[in-house]
């Protein structure tokens, strides 16, 4: 039983790139503005539907429904300036990446 325990524990602290949307900012780990345009942007998000997508990279995002599931916790803010990240959301995975360097870059997973 302990064994299972553990197992399902060491999965649940693997999951990679798994985001959680707070309703508070004191809750977040970043706060997050989305911009307009891909230029504006210090990373270009794919939003993915599946979970194993999300592993390990910082520009494919997997929304958990419960911040115990989520490697980092997200507020969003409406202007830039209050943002510690700016993002763009693409399309299709090939598309997303970092625009430059960040002090977030290899963090978010």
């Amino acid at each position: 039983m302990r064994f299972i325990f553990l197992l399902a524990l060491s999965c649940s602290m693997a999951w990679g790139g798994s985001v959680f949307v707070t309703d508070y900012s004191y809750e977040a780990d970043l706060s997050v503005h989305v911009v307009d345009y891909e230029y504006e942007a210090d990373l270009c998000v794919y939003a993915s539907d599946y979970e194993y997508e999300a592993d390990d990279t910082d520009a494919v995002w997997f929304f958990t429904d419960y911040s115990y599931q989520a490697d980092v916790s997200i507020f969003y803010v409406e202007h830039d300036y209050e943002a510690d990240l700016e993002v763009y959301f693409v399309d299709y995975e090939y598309e997303a990446g970092w625009q430059g360097g960040h002090p977030w870059q290899e963090r978010l997973h």
